[in-house]
């Protein structure tokens, strides 16, 4: 059984969808920094040599880097936003496997825009130079290019962007991982039927500031994500039990399709609601990773 969140749906146990009602517009200006060229980003830490293959990402570091987990559960009442039951399990799934990934994990529940802004703005002017990568899980409701806080609405690119190549400069050439549970639309998946059946790098050019970064999206544009109440999200089931299979042995990339097809084949939604019974779900992850990214064995 289902319950649509964002527009006054049902509460019971089953399937549900990550909602959004609408939209507020925010703006947060900052000056920007400078980047670093690829011979920069690619120094190795004190005492280490540069990675033999210019095509796989660097893991000699001290530690494998931070993974933040915001779990926005429970909303104001004037969003229209429904609990979000079980994206406490989602929590507790991202928490264990990426803490035995190697991340020094930090969750933030139930935080307003203001309060998820200034959180990652806060992390991403920490010291990232011992670390190989970071990484973020964002649990909430949201819309195509939003995210919810507590209290209102974000937009997507307004939380990412303390990351970037000109803000943070200590992950600058390194993997900026983001895994985002959340509705990017109201559109539901009916399915379809199936039958069975190098270029060298430039060490002297800049990096663009949107380089090396992952947006792992639970679902397509446009479309809703479902969530079940007892057992957390489709989207985040299938990337921890991915992750606990074959971190260490494929690459990130290889990862993620296989979270892909895991959620596209063994998940249907089950609901009482009218049209809500038999849809299906696909992730969408897009790239701008510009190695192979390996967790560490």
């Amino acid at each position: 059984m289902a319950e649509p969140c964002g527009d006054g749906g049902v509460q019971s146990g089953g399937d549900t969808v990550d909602a959004l009602k609408l939209f507020r517009k925010r703006s947060d200006k900052e000056p920007a920094g400078n980047g670093k060229t690829p011979e920069e980003v690619d120094s190795a830490p004190s005492g280490k040599t540069a990675g033999s293959d210019p095509f796989r990402y660097k893991m000699d570091y001290p530690c494998l880097g931070k993974c933040l987990i915001i779990n926005n559960k429970n909303f104001d009442r004037d969003t229209g936003m429904n609990a979000r039951n079980g994206t406490d399990v989602d929590a507790a799934a991202a928490m264990q496997i990426f803490s035995k990934l190697g991340y020094k994990c930090q969750v933030a529940n139930d935080q307003t825009v203001e309060q998820m802004k200034q959180l990652l703005r806060d992390v991403s002017m920490e010291d990232h130079s011992k670390s190989a990568s970071f990484a973020c899980v964002l649990l909430s409701h949201g819309d195509e290019g939003i995210i919810y806080g507590t209290d209102g609405c974000e937009k997507f690119e307004e939380l990412t962007k303390y990351f970037k190549g000109n803000r943070c400069m200590g992950l600058v050439g390194k993997p900026k991982l983001f895994f985002i549970q959340a509705c990017r639309g109201s559109e539901l998946d009916d399915g379809s039927l199936i039958e069975a059946d190098s270029v060298e790098e430039q060490t002297s050019a800049r990096i663009p500031v949107e380089a090396d970064f992952l947006y792992a999206y639970s679902t397509a544009p446009g479309y809703y994500s479902w969530r079940n109440t007892y057992n957390g999200s489709w989207f985040m089931q299938s990337l921890c039990e991915m992750l606990q299979r074959f971190s260490g042995e494929l690459e990130l990339m290889q990862i993620m399709t296989r979270v892909n097809r895991k959620v596209a084949l063994y998940f249907e939604s089950s609901s009482n609601l009218p049209g809500f019974s038999g849809k299906k779900q696909i992730p969408c992850i897009v790239s701008m990773l510009t190695k192979d990214f390996y967790f560490p064995s």
